[in-house]
């Protein structure tokens, strides 16, 4: 009887023992299989790469010619470049978006390490709205071997997501001891305005620098730079009354920046074009540039020459989809575009004025495609519509190699902006051995500055001390993660603006308005003409 009850024990713990072993085995099997689902790139999951880079042909580039006639969203005033009238559609809603929205746009802030104390930026990261777990990119990547082999990396990338460095939150009083106002000689001294200077600083590194007061500032006057500059970015002709934002002057450490003169940009660029391509900041720059050359003076000889570039109004529409202005005396072109996105965006029903619009995440802007060659010195950008809001009020509908994408992957905004960001660089890296004289920048993103909420939950931007002045921003990298790696490996070179704009939250149009002071709405987005957008001009100018 014991023997018998010895060996029932014995094969109640073979049994036991096996059921163990099976649950090992499932677990580690179960443990491999979501591994390998993790660590799959989301290349495994794009449809073949796409031919975009192949647009020869005429029937090509007639297609390209007749979207762009026929695109009637997000255009301005055909009468005249900037009439002094209320925001157009596309400006008004920069500011009022959908709830969604709000909880969609990225935040932009500066690391701890910059030495730069900064307002907190409360808008919620997209992809943790989204609830995406995104791979962080690697801090060094293997250069590709070719501009050909580029793309594929740029498909390589598309999981990668934007690193997010903490801010510090430290309320700035009205006082501040760290301000100095230079004198006419030390501003002089300070500016290093000389050619020999700009050769010497081209290794500078223009995004580490401090603000410094500067009484020979602005560059031009806001109240009188009607003709270029739009009325709703004027802040001189608004009820704001504190204008020290306009005496503030970028210093870039360990070198000088080389001081902005029309004469010698016109002399510069003498037979060149100049073309801004993306968004309202991007329209922000042009008008920017166009008051620095001028020195905000009325041109009635600058002739306009936007037809030469295809911004004619459409039929059945109302605005062109950009301005070209020509200073005959060196023949310098100075152009602006829109593409909020930075691809190309083509209706799906040419004849149905409600019809969807294919955006082709894989495809440069075709106003690039076709005109690139035209261009001498390109400045792209795109960020803030990347949002739910944007591409449903637009009835934009993601497609990648020509039809609808169907990865779920690359349908998360984070993802798809970084694709077609690194997707459109890569491209223009492509084709500057067919231009040698074109040189390429992507400006980095342009920061908001809501705070206690957004644009209609309270959030304001009412600081008009510099929380800048007297301290620096010492980062080596940019704050725009996926700006500073999608230009990485490729010939187009960064514009890097965010963390030197981060720390100019009282530069903002505020509440400010043409028609009155809002107590509700406030504009924390765009910027005060003159301001912060003169400087990223100026580093331009010292760029090239």
């Amino acid at each position: 009887m014991t023997l018998h009850r010895n060996r029932m024990k014995r094969g109640a713990l073979r049994r036991r023992a096996r059921d163990i072993s099976l649950v090992l085995v499932v677990l580690v099997c179960a443990t491999v299989v979501i591994w390998t689902w993790d660590s799959t790139p989301t290349t495994a999951y794009l449809p073949p790469e796409s031919q975009f880079l192949k647009l020869e042909t005429e029937e090509e580039l007639q297609r390209i010619s007749t979207a762009l006639n026929t695109e009637k969203k997000d255009r301005y005033s055909s009468a005249t470049p900037f009439v002094n009238k209320e925001q157009s559609e596309e400006d008004h809603t920069d500011n009022k978006d959908t709830e969604e929205e709000k909880k969609q746009v990225e935040e932009v802030s500066v690391s701890e390490t910059n030495q730069v104390k900064t307002s907190p930026i409360e808008e919620k990261n997209l992809e943790q709205v989204e609830h995406e777990v995104i791979v962080s990119e690697p801090k060094h990547q293997k250069t590709p071997t070719s501009e050909e082999n580029k793309l594929k990396q740029v498909k390589q990338e598309v999981s990668v997501g934007e690193a997010e460095a903490k801010t510090t939150h430290t309320e700035k009083t009205t006082s501040d001891p760290e301000i100095k106002t230079l004198t006419t000689d030390e501003a002089k001294k300070d500016d290093g305005s000389t050619s020999t200077a700009s050769i010497a600083n081209q290794g500078c590194n223009y995004a580490k620098g401090k603000w410094v007061v500067d009484n020979h500032r602005p560059l031009y006057s806001g109240s009188r730079c009607k003709q270029w500059l739009a009325s709703m970015w004027a802040c001189r002709l608004m009820q704001r009354t504190d204008f020290a934002f306009e005496r503030l002057r970028w210093q870039p450490k360990d070198c000088s920046m080389e001081e902005f003169e029309g004469s010698k940009f016109l002399k510069r660029m003498q037979n060149k074009t100049l073309a801004f391509v993306g968004d309202s900041l991007g329209r922000q720059q042009f008008q920017s540039m166009m008051c620095m050359i001028t020195g905000g003076k009325e041109r009635l000889d600058v002739l306009d020459v936007g037809p030469e570039f295809g911004f004619i109004t459409p039929q059945g529409g109302a605005r062109p989809g950009g301005w070209a202005y020509r200073f005959p005396e060196t023949n310098t072109t100075v152009l602006y575009t829109w593409s909020s996105t930075l691809c190309d965006i083509e209706p799906l029903n040419i004849s149905d004025p409600l019809t969807e619009h294919a955006m082709h995440l894989d495809r440069p802007p075709a106003f690039l495609r076709q005109y690139l060659h035209k261009i001498n010195v390109l400045v792209m950008n795109t960020g803030h519509h990347w949002n739910r809001g944007k591409l449903n009020g637009n009835r934009w509908v993601m497609h990648l190699n020509g039809r609808p994408n169907t990865n779920k992957k690359l349908a998360a905004l984070g993802n798809a902006k970084n694709f077609t960001i690194h997707s459109t660089v890569s491209w223009v890296s492509s084709q500057l051995p067919n231009h040698p004289g074109l040189k390429a920048f992507y400006r980095s993103l342009s920061p908001r500055h809501f705070v206690g909420g957004e644009w209609n939950t309270g959030g304001s931007c009412n600081n008009t001390t510099p929380m800048s002045i007297g301290k620096e921003v010492l980062q080596e990298e940019s704050s725009d993660y996926s700006a500073g790696h999608a230009v990485k490996g490729t010939g187009v070179k960064l514009l890097d603006i965010t963390a030197l704009s981060h720390v100019r939250d009282e530069g903002h149009i505020s509440r400010f308005s043409i028609s009155g002071a809002s107590k509700g709405v406030q504009d924390c987005l765009h910027w005060c003409l003159p301001g912060v957008p003169d400087t990223w001009n100026e580093i331009l100018f010292a760029m090239i």
